[in-house]
């Protein structure tokens, strides 16, 4: 193989990150590719040099073969690192790398072929005698053979798109009468997604753990695996936290595993780092699921607990030099997790969020890891993938590394956009993970839209947030005060200082009073409830106040007049002085004007004027952060306006549809 001096890192965001930091470690020239969304970004200013490559959408730039092919060109690169997503599993780019004489960091175009079809990635697997779930991956994809099919295989059912994965073009089917909606809905998704709507079926284990094992091989014939993930808690098919090892493994179970990994690996001969992933049973039965033929997300739980750095084992194996490590020398030790994430809104079905990061203050420690691409003042697009960071936690056990993660999301400071951290923190204190009794179903069977409905403010809360309204807007009253004594600060000749905020809107709305005391500390009065608050001190991001005698510690914000973030053990609210902010007509929920929930592309339009719906009809479709997201009619009627069109681009709050509410007998 050709030797390389310069890597080109084909991707962005924490990965592209993640991989110059061990290829810069190593001495190799970086290049970065960035799109116009990304000009500031990290990993840009990161790279030893860094070539534009073209506008926001993905299809323009990192998704753009030639592109990415001309920059390595215009740069001198003489390899390609593809990360992971974007054109990491897309045969035709490592070939087209190949013939232009760069090096593909990742396995041969005829791996990533056989691996990235699930159909004939099953039918080789069920060859090598890797165990597999009972199933219909055969070339007729019409529905009626499907249909067949899936009769013969058994309810439940799993549909899933045969080129791809990450939970889109994949449906779970309880029961014949929906099979065939579920395969049009899967078709379209996979379509759109992977280029591909071939489709697949799979006998649905019924609550299984998803366990992967991470393997190597090198162009010598050696291949190794090192360990595995347990990777069960997931949303939607995607994976929410990462740990390894599995903590239902034996040392018996894990030699049966990564042996069938290995030798998946070695029937089709492959090539770098590669992930076979596995559904195991409750009775410790495994089924292979899929192969993926490129470094996974959760692959710093495996560098944790072996102490490899597996970008490193890459590109020695890019470079044609053998792995000089045997199976024997692998070693497992202490535990690691990691989890997720997201700019999504957990209270809202966890729509993608979009905004600019104003504070970005990781919390890091013993045993704390970030993988981050993300800095202070940066703009969150609605182009990519809505995952922000990874942050993974090490301990020499499961529970040390459990509460360290716990401890690290608490105390990292991030405001200017909505994220799941609360639902992140929810999850590693729920008692089923905390035994390690998670399984794919943990998520759906204990985060109904009660638990993840937004949180409502304590009396507590709500008396530090009035108080530290106060100590905001004086100290800037001071600040452009042009004589102002300190020893007049919260004092009045006319009496006792009293302030009024208000929190809230109609029956949930609370009055809150502060008055200063001349010996220290605050008077607050919640709603009829009174409280005593002393500031102990205070930053741009951060507070310790005592309430009642209970000591706090918070992080905030005051992002404009009248508004205030705060966040409290991890949760973050926002409040709102609706004194200096009077309530205005807004559009209520279950009006008949539907709107964008968020920036994106509109796949499908469904409906046309004078068309009837009901409460749940289907609209629209949106796409966007690499997911679709059915627009759903909130109101029966009549559709009056379609305002929406098939592949248009809209931003937050367009109005796509009106419709006419029918009155209460149906008129």
């Amino acid at each position: 193989m050709r030797k390389f001096n310069s890597i080109l890192v084909a991707n962005r965001g924490e990965i592209a990150v993640r991989v110059m930091k061990t290829a810069k470690s190593l001495g190799y020239r970086t290049i970065a590719v960035y799109s116009e969304a990304d000009a500031a970004a990290l990993h840009v200013r990161m790279a030893d040099e860094a070539v534009l490559i073209g506008p926001a959408p993905v299809q323009q730039s990192y998704l753009d073969s030639a592109k990415i092919l001309a920059a390595a060109r215009e740069a001198g690169a003489e390899a390609i690192h593809p990360g992971y997503g974007f054109l990491s599993e897309i045969a035709d780019f490592a070939r087209a790398c190949e013939a232009a004489g760069i090096v593909f960091i990742g396995p041969t175009a005829e791996a990533i072929d056989l691996m990235g079809n699930k159909a004939a990635a099953k039918r080789r697997m069920i060859a090598a005698g890797v165990p597999c779930v009972p199933g219909y991956e055969d070339k007729d994809q019409s529905d009626a053979t499907l249909i067949a099919a899936a009769k013969k295989i058994g309810f439940p059912i799993m549909v899933k798109a045969a080129a791809g994965g990450g939970g889109r073009g994949m449906r779970l089917v309880h029961e014949e009468k929906k099979l065939a909606g579920a395969l049009g809905s899967a078709r379209s998704e996979a379509l759109n997604a992977f280029g591909s709507d071939e489709l697949i079926l799979e006998k649905a284990i019924v609550e299984p753990r998803h366990v992967e094992i991470q393997i190597f091989a090198d162009s010598h014939g050696n291949v190794i695996h090192l360990g595995e993930r347990d990777c069960s808690v997931q949303r939607r098919h995607q994976k929410v936290v990462e740990e390894a090892p599995c903590p239902v493994m034996t040392p018996e179970l894990r030699v049966k595993m990564g042996a069938a990994a290995v030798e998946a690996a070695r029937s089709i001969d492959y090539r770098g780092a590669g992930t076979v992933e596995f559904l195991l049973d409750a009775e410790n039965n495994f089924y292979f699921l899929e192969m993926n033929t490129r470094l996974q997300v959760e692959h710093p739980v495996t560098e944790l607990v072996t102490g490899l750095d597996l970008v490193s084992l890459q590109i020695q194996v890019a470079q044609g030099e053998p792995l000089d490590l045997e199976q024997s020398e692998v070693k497992l030790q202490g535990h690691a997790i990691e989890v997720r994430l997201y700019a999504e809104d957990t209270t809202q079905d966890f729509l993608p969020c979009t905004g600019r990061i104003s504070i970005w203050q990781p919390e890091e420690g013993d045993g704390i890891r970030f993988d981050a691409g993300i800095d202070e003042g940066q703009e969150i697009s609605p182009f990519y993938d809505p995952m922000i960071a990874k942050v993974i936690a090490y301990g020499e056990n499961r529970e040390v590394a459990r509460h360290r993660l716990i401890e690290a999301l608490k105390n990292t400071v991030l405001f200017g956009l909505t994220t799941n951290r609360g639902f992140l923190i929810d999850i590693l204190n729920e008692e089923t993970f905390a035994k390690g009794q998670a399984t794919t179903a943990f998520i759906g069977d204990l985060f109904d839209a009660d638990r993840l409905a937004a949180k409502t403010p304590t009396e507590a809360e709500m008396a530090m947030a009035a108080v530290l309204f106060y100590q905001i807007e004086r100290d800037r009253a001071k600040a452009e005060a042009l004589f102002a004594s300190d020893q007049l600060m919260d004092w009045s000749s006319g009496g006792a200082l009293l302030t009024r905020y208000v929190f809230g809107a109609d029956e949930n709305r609370t009055d809150v009073t502060v008055s200063p005391k001349r010996t220290g500390g605050y008077d607050v009065v919640v709603g009829e409830t009174p409280h005593f608050v002393e500031v102990m001190g205070r930053s741009k991001s951060r507070a310790q106040l005592t309430v009642d005698g209970t000591r706090k510690r918070l992080h905030c914000e005051a992002p404009s007049d009248g508004v205030l973030d705060i966040t409290d053990d991890g949760k973050t609210l926002r409040f709102v002085n609706e004194i200096a902010f009077p309530l205005t007509a807004v559009t209520a929920a279950g009006s008949g004007q539907v709107s964008a929930p968020m920036h994106g592309t509109l796949l499908e339009v469904f409906v046309k004027i004078g068309d009837t719906v009901e409460v749940g009809t289907r609209l629209a479709v949106l796409e966007a952060m690499k997911m679709q997201h059915d627009i759903l009619a909130e109101v029966a009627g009549v559709v009056q306006e379609v305002i929406a069109s098939a592949a248009s681009q809209v931003s937050v709050g367009d109005l796509l549809f009106e419709i006419e509410a029918a009155d209460d007998d149906g008129k």
